[in-house]
């Protein structure tokens, strides 16, 4: 159903009269008798009577009205979704105790007055594929995987190198000590269920254990980070990695640790990722307050994997 037809109808019916319509529409008087009459054939019904007095609706008429102004707000909002500066800005965060999410916070602290969608994704893939449809904004990512990089039109910038930290039960060997070396962790089973194999992370934690030699099983069901942290505070053979600014709670009881690592501490790179011809006025001012919060990328005595876009 044309839209056109249908709010010339509305102006018809709420004037009385098609010369006033045409003049509220700037369209000639002619112009609303042909839409009003295509609108008639589209419905099988007549919608108006001729009177003295001008144009009176018929009781199909009538009866169509209120459905016609609903369309006519529904479309309006429709627009409106999707109109630059009239939608909130949405932003992949990959999940929500995460170091993007916290950045997304500051962000919103920062700037109150932008409205957000914060959306989670799951792989980088799936990501860069709703930034191009234009479903999302922007995404936190790590880029670019070996042998996948990013399309043309998605450009990126590096925001975060998040350190990570090993996390163990009271009983594990290492959890009195206040630091431990990448070279300490040789030998000790490293337990991180949450790998997934394709995806970006998968491909970080591939090449640590390649560059250092380290034990890490993705063995078992993901059941959640209450089950990861219920195990390794009741296994003292095992251990996991905890990025430094994921927010988590546990018992008071579980005594767990969470230990720096050293010589070199891994980082994770976190990337924003975004359409270069994407039109939403908040993009710039996310990437001008991520720029003023990023912290050095490459520092001296940390390593992250070769294959990860430096700037």
């Amino acid at each position: 159903m044309d839209l056109d037809t249908v709010r010339t109808f509305v102006a018809a019916a709420d004037a009385g009269q098609f010369q006033e319509a045409a003049a509220e529409l700037a369209v000639t008087q002619q112009a609303v008798s042909k839409r009003i009459a295509a609108l008639e054939r589209d419905l099988g019904v007549r919608l108006f009577t001729r009177t003295p007095r001008g144009a009176e609706l018929t009781i199909d008429g009538q009866a169509f009205l209120p459905h016609a102004r609903e369309l006519l707000r529904v479309a309006e909002r429709a627009v409106s979704s999707v109109r630059a500066g009239r939608r909130p800005l949405r932003v992949d965060v990959i999940a929500s105790r995460t170091a993007q999410s916290a950045l997304m916070r500051g962000f919103h602290r920062a700037h109150p007055e932008i409205d957000l969608d914060v959306v989670m994704l799951f792989d980088v893939e799936t990501a860069v594929a709703a930034i191009r449809s234009g479903t999302i904004d922007a995404s936190f990512r790590a880029v670019a995987m070996p042998g996948r990089p990013l399309p043309e039109d998605i450009e990126s910038v590096r925001v975060l190198d998040e350190p990570l930290q090993l996390l163990t039960g009271p009983a594990h060997a290492l959890a009195g000590a206040r630091s431990v070396t990448v070279a300490q962790l040789a030998g000790h089973r490293i337990w991180m269920p949450g790998i997934v194999p394709g995806t970006e992370w998968a491909a970080y934690y591939d090449d640590l254990v390649a560059e250092f030699g380290l034990t890490i099983e993705a063995t078992g069901p993901n059941f959640g980070s209450d089950a990861l942290l219920d195990t390794i505070a009741d296994t003292p053979a095992l251990a996991t990695f905890m990025s430094e600014q994921t927010r988590l709670v546990w018992p008071a009881g579980h005594g767990l640790r969470r230990i720096p690592v050293t010589d070199p501490t891994p980082v994770y790179p976190h990337s924003l990722l975004w359409h270069r011809d994407n039109p939403h006025p908040a993009l710039p001012t996310l990437r001008a307050h991520l720029a003023t919060t990023a912290t050095g990328h490459d520092a001296a005595g940390t390593w992250a994997p070769g294959w990860v876009i430096p700037r």
